[in-house]
Formats: structure tokens, C-alpha cells, sequence
């Protein structure tokens, strides 16, 4: 008997995110008080020293909760309750943090206690709230990924290929001036190619460049 009905799965790739700047956000709950802050980081090491300075920043509070992801794919993640009960405060913040497809950021929870305890479920909604309310003023941009470039060209095409440079945008250049123009850089991945045709169409084919 023919099958009634197909099936098709279609999955869909979102552009991954970075954080666009800083953000903080405060919640008074019970008194208690959360400081919510949001620092760009790019490697686990630079996330520990984040939380090094918000500890050093607010020495007399009660706990200086965290949570980080970084890297291109998403690969280096930690997190720590730094004294509260086991899962209630460094794990929600991850799990927020994990669900808005965010990389290369580190949320930082400050709490200063009020005097009443809120308990286990009470810890993990504030948290979450905390992570939730410094994620939603938080704004993005797209991780965008880099091949490295070194070309050489003759100085009457430099503004040409500046003008390329900018449109393209490349990042990180270095320019070197001596009997030709040496230019060094980084270009978005997916125009790299674009890149060095163009380079080559501007300079009438003299133009030398490496794409690594």
C-alpha cells in the first residue's frame, strides 16, 4: 500500500550571537538585592578575570554568582553558586544564558542579602529573573568569522583597494609602506573570496594576495 503522506525536515541554522556592549540590571526581592551585569569575554580566562573584579568591586556582598559561554562554538561554558545551595544559581543563569544562542559572554549575579531567605525554589526564580532581565536590554550582533589576508599591491591602486577594504568590512589592518603597499588584515569568511577577485580585477591581475 503507497504511503498517505511524506514527510520533510527542514532545519533551520541560526546566526550565532555576541554580546554588543554591557548591560546591568537590578531586582530588589525580599530585600534581597541582585545586580545582574552582562561583560563581553572571548576565553575562559578572561571570564575568570570578570568575576575576579566583580568580587574585588563588591567585596561585602553575600554571594557573586556566574555563568559564561564563549567561543565560536559555543564550546567553553562554567559557571559557579559561589556559597548558595547547590543548582540554584549559577545553573539557572546558565540555562538562561544557553537558550538566547548567545557566545563570548560572561553574566554576573551580585546579591546582597536582605535578611529572609527565599529558598531553593525562590533562589532559582530570582536568579533566572536576574539573568532574564540583563539578557532582555542586552543588544547583539552577529559572530561573524574571519579568514586572515596579506596583500601586496602598487601604490597608484590604494585607494581602490581602500575603498575595498571598507566595503568589505575587513578588520584588524596593518599597513606597511616601502616600495609597494603591504596590507595586512582579517575579511569575513564568507567574502573572502569575493575579496581576492576583486583585488585582482582592480590591480589588472598584478596585484599578490595570500588568503590563509
Amino acid at each position: 500500500m503507497p504511503a498517505l503522506f511524506s514527510l520533510s525536515v527542514i532545519r533551520l541554522v541560526w546566526p550565532m550571537l555576541v554580546p554588543a556592549g554591557s548591560g546591568i540590571h537590578e531586582i530588589i526581592i525580599k530585600k534581597s538585592r541582585f545586580i545582574s551585569e552582562i561583560t563581553p569575554v572571548t576565553d575562559p580566562e578572561e571570564a575568570r578575570a570578570v568575576l575576579k573584579a566583580k568580587k574585588a568591586e563588591h567585596p561585602d556582598a553575600a554571594h557573586v554568582v556566574h555563568a559564561f559561554i564563549c567561543g565560536d562554538q559555543r564550546q567553553f561554558m562554567g559557571m559557579s553558586d559561589d556559597g548558595e545551595p547547590s543548582g540554584t544559581s549559577g545553573k539557572p543563569v546558565l540555562e538562561i544564558l544557553k537558550g538566547r544562542g548567545i557566545t563570548n559572554i560572561i553574566i554576573t549575579v551580585v546579591r546582597y542579602f536582605g535578611g529572609t531567605k527565599l529558598g531553593t525554589g525562590g533562589l532559582v526564580r530570582a536568579y533566572s529573573e536576574a539573568a532574564s532581565g540583563v539578557l532582555d536590554k542586552l543588544k547583539t550582533a552577529e559572530l561573524i568569522h574571519y579568514s586572515r589576508f596579506e596583500l601586496k599591491a602598487d601604490y597608484q591602486f590604494f585607494n581602490l583597494i581602500k575603498s575595498l577594504l571598507e566595503e568589505l568590512e575587513t578588520a584588524d589592518l596593518e599597513e606597511n609602506f616601502g616600495t609597494d603597499i603591504r596590507i595586512t588584515g582579517n575579511v569575513p569568511e564568507d567574502k573572502a573570496s569575493e575579496f581576492e577577485s576583486r583585488c585582482i580585477d582592480l590591480t589588472n591581475g598584478t596585484a599578490e594576495i595570500e588568503i590563509i
